[in-house]
């Protein structure tokens, strides 16, 4: 199993998002810096991280923020795979290349490398920000809907919010969508952009004790100013519980959907393996969809999820699975060839609409 480098990461950014006292934090950082190793060392031969160049930056950017210096090493394989345009696929480059410059930013900025190399970092991370606004598209989002808050991020650290005028077209869209980040996770990418913060900013948060407050009462609050600590939400993920809600209204009658899995290859000699027409409930969602259609007589269909912060991942369809080592997973679309921005739960296909669960590289 690949080193959990991104999930160590988060947790790290979100205590020291939270202020909590240093103490707890040196073992995990430790940790971090190991799985940073193991998560290279394991892949040697490819010559890429076991998990992915995403997790990979989130693992330096967590411990540029703690004020830990990273091996030069371990910085020189995420400028290489920048420069050979190794960081990713489609719209999911658009989240490593924001996730890398802002750790390049952020060892720059808190001079945790050398003169020259802390020049390299600098560049790196404006031509990403160059890349992202050439990604964006006609509506103004970048890669997808949950990439965007990323690219701002980036865009705000960098200070070229200022001068690229993608940030304000950005920006917009993600104020037309906010209903999309309904997770923790999405919720922890899209609130510091709210407030015109990036997770750089959790390195200048000053926590100092309170005269008159008890010991390990700390004052985050203050030096937020309206700020809510964005990785809260991930530390509290399987707490949180939506209040004064309205459950969605029910939509009456049927609709029918296409539902297409397709395998090409080098894992499939046959690219449609399934191709059947489900009917399920006006409301349902891409999730009541599958679930439908491994009910059906005869069952030909059957698939797996794996719960995560941002809801149920499609691991595997037709006894195939989609694993992080043979670098491939399953995409959602929708016909003919349009990549879906929301998840299995969240999507709502319409009456007539074909849905295509296909496994693809990154």
């Amino acid at each position: 199993e690949p080193p959990h480098t991104g999930q160590l990461a988060l947790y790290l950014l979100g205590l020291r998002a939270t202020c909590l006292p240093a103490s707890p934090h040196r073992t995990l950082v430790t940790w971090l810096k190991y799985y940073l190793e193991e998560d290279w060392t394991g892949s040697r031969q490819h010559g890429h991280p076991l998990s992915n160049y995403y997790q990979y930056g989130l693992g330096v950017l967590a411990l540029c923020v703690h004020g830990k210096r990273v091996r030069e090493e371990v910085i020189q394989r995420l400028l290489s795979a920048q420069h050979r345009g190794r960081l990713g696929h489609s719209d999911s480059t658009v989240d490593t290349e924001a996730v890398v410059a802002l750790a390049f930013t952020c060892l720059e900025q808190r001079r945790l490398v050398g003169t020259g190399l802390a020049a390299k970092l600098r560049v790196a991370a404006h031509e990403a920000s160059r890349s992202m606004a050439e990604a964006q598209g006609p509506d103004g989002v970048i890669g997808n809907i949950y990439s965007t808050p990323w690219a701002l991020q980036v865009f705000l650290a960098t200070g070229m919010c200022q001068t690229e005028s993608a940030f304000s077209q950005a920006m917009a869209a993600l104020l037309e969508n906010l209903e999309a980040f309904s997770t923790a996770a999405t919720m922890a990418q899209v609130l510091p952009v709210l407030h015109g913060r990036s997770y750089l900013d959790i390195t200048s948060m000053h926590c100092q004790e309170e005269p008159g407050r008890g010991q390990g009462q700390w004052d985050w609050g203050h030096h937020m100013r309206g700020w809510v600590s964005p990785l809260l939400w991930w530390l509290l993920a399987d707490t949180l519980t939506p209040l004064d809600i309205e459950p969605p209204a029910e939509v009456p009658g049927n609709k029918t959907v296409q539902l297409v899995v397709e395998c090409p290859l080098p894992w499939c000699y046959e690219l449609r393996l399934y191709d059947h027409s489900v009917s399920v409930p006006a409301a349902a969602s891409f999730l009541a969809v599958l679930r439908a259609a491994a009910a059906l007589e005869p069952h030909d269909f059957k698939f797996h999820t794996q719960d995560t912060s941002q809801g149920p991942f499609l691991t595997h369809v037709l006894g195939l699975e989609a694993r992080q080592e043979k670098r491939n997973y399953w995409q959602l679309l929708t016909a003919p060839n349009t990549p879906l921005q929301m998840g299995i739960a969240d999507y709502i296909p319409q009456d007539g609409e074909t849905l295509i669960l296909r496994l693809s590289e990154w």
